[in-house]
Formats: C-alpha cells, sequence, structure tokens
C-alpha cells in the first residue's frame, strides 16, 4: 500500500507548503486587522482561495515526485541508450513545446498581458512564441548533452544579443521579455524536461550528469527573452508599416 502511495511524502511535502504558505496567512490577517477590514464574506473567499491553492501545490510537488521526474528521467535514459540518440531532438521539441503550453504561469503571464495592453498584445500570440522559443531551447539543451557543447558558447552570445535588443524593442517588451524568462522556467518545464536530460547524460558515454545535464533552465529563461524581443520586433515593424 504504501510503495504504490507513499503517504509519508505526502505529508512531508503538505508540511513544507504549509511552512510556505504560514508567512503569507499571517500577513494577510494582520493587514485585515489593521487594514483591509474586508467583509466577512469577502475573507473566507481569500481563505478559501488560500486553501485551495495549498491541496493543489501539495498534490502537484507530490506528483512530481512519484511520477513526473521518474517518468522523464526513464525517457532520457532510454533513448539516451539508443544508438540513434539524435531522434531525442525532434522529440524534445515537441515536449517542450506542448509543456510550455500547459505551463499555469505561462498561460497567467499571457492573460495579463492582453488585459494590460487592451489587447494589444494577444494571448495566444503570445503564448504561442514562449512555446516556440521554449521548445527550442529544450532542443538546443539536447543537442548540447549529446553531443557535449560546452553552455558558455551558447548562454554568452545569447545574452549580448538579448542586451542588444532591449533598445530596439522598447521597455514594455523589455521588461515583459524578462519576466518571461521567469515564468518559462516553471515547474512543468524543470520537472520533466529537466529530469529528460539529465537521465540522457547520465547513460551517454562521456558525459557527465551534472555538467551536461544541468543548464536547461537558464536556456529556457534566455529563449524566453529573445522570443518575446523578437515579437516586439515585429510588432515594431508593423506599427512603422501602417505609420508609413
Amino acid at each position: 500500500m504504501n510503495s504504490f502511495f507513499p503517504v509519508t511524502d505526502l505529508i512531508n511535502i503538505a508540511i513544507d507548503v504549509a511552512i510556505a504558505l504560514a508567512p503569507l496567512v499571517v500577513i494577510f490577517f494582520f493587514f485585515q486587522v489593521f487594514l483591509f477590514k474586508l467583509p466577512k464574506s469577502a475573507a473566507l473567499n481569500i481563505l478559501k482561495g488560500i486553501f485551495l491553492t495549498f491541496i493543489g501545490i501539495v498534490f502537484f510537488l507530490f506528483g512530481v515526485q512519484i511520477g513526473f521526474m521518474p517518468a522523464g528521467r526513464t525517457i532520457g535514459e532510454s533513448i539516451g541508450s539508443l544508438s540513434y540518440r539524435w531522434i531525442l531532438i525532434p522529440i524534445s521539441f515537441v515536449l517542450g513545446f506542448v509543456v510550455t503550453m500547459a505551463e499555469p504561469t505561462v498561460r497567467v503571464l499571457c492573460t495579463r498581458v492582453e488585459e494590460v495592453s487592451t489587447g494589444y498584445i494577444n494571448e495566444k500570440v503570445m503564448l504561442f512564441t514562449l512555446a516556440t522559443g521554449v521548445a527550442l531551447a529544450i532542443t538546443v539543451a539536447i543537442i548540447r548533452t549529446i553531443y557535449g557543447i560546452p553552455l558558455m558558447y551558447i548562454i554568452l552570445p545569447g545574452y549580448i544579443l538579448a542586451l542588444s535588443l532591449t533598445k530596439a524593442v522598447g521597455p514594455a517588451f523589455t521588461s515583459i521579455a524578462f519576466d518571461s524568462a521567469s515564468v518559462a522556467t516553471g515547474p512543468m518545464t524543470v520537472t520533466f524536461i529537466m529530469a529528460i536530460a539529465v537521465g540522457a547524460a547520465d547513460v551517454i558515454e562521456g558525459r557527465n550528469a551534472i555538467i551536461d545535464g544541468f543548464g536547461l533552465v537558464s536556456l529556457v529563461a534566455l529563449a524566453a527573452i529573445l522570443s518575446v524581443m523578437i515579437l516586439g520586433l515585429l510588432y515594431k515593424a508593423k506599427e512603422n508599416k501602417k505609420e508609413s
């Protein structure tokens, strides 16, 4: 029973999440008593939301621990041990795309961007742009893992390009781009895709799981920044065309 459903792990995760959320609850009660003074119904709704958040995070982290990460690592090890391990490259692109489309934090960001820009930046366009960028980054990360390309050869030129584009795209898209980097490296990407990279590096001869398997998160963050900035350039070109 315990091997199929490890209750101890679930309890430990619940304790960790409770400790993490406790300061937020304390701060809310403090401001509710001395500043907000919200109606009882509104305060209860907020508490319900906090409780549902607690339940959701606990079960998500529990699922990641017992299923997501082991599955990703198994996929990486299985394909990485094949003689035609190059097949992991197109597979990683597809997985990167669909995982980003399913990433909750990415969807929240895209929705907020459309709301704040009053529809100027379309939510679906933003989501597709980030998903494509992250998928390409994960593909590059897998190629780096398979062929042992040093991470610095990719990161350094990438961030030089990103900083060079900040002036061209303007402050609005620059702000969105750097926020996109944090949401694109969410729990779905980190837990599943990185487990695949580590699993592949672990079985490929001459590769080190620590050196070659990690670095994916930094590439995903860079790709999110560059993809949004490229989208900003396209929007700017569209505006210039309309003005002319």
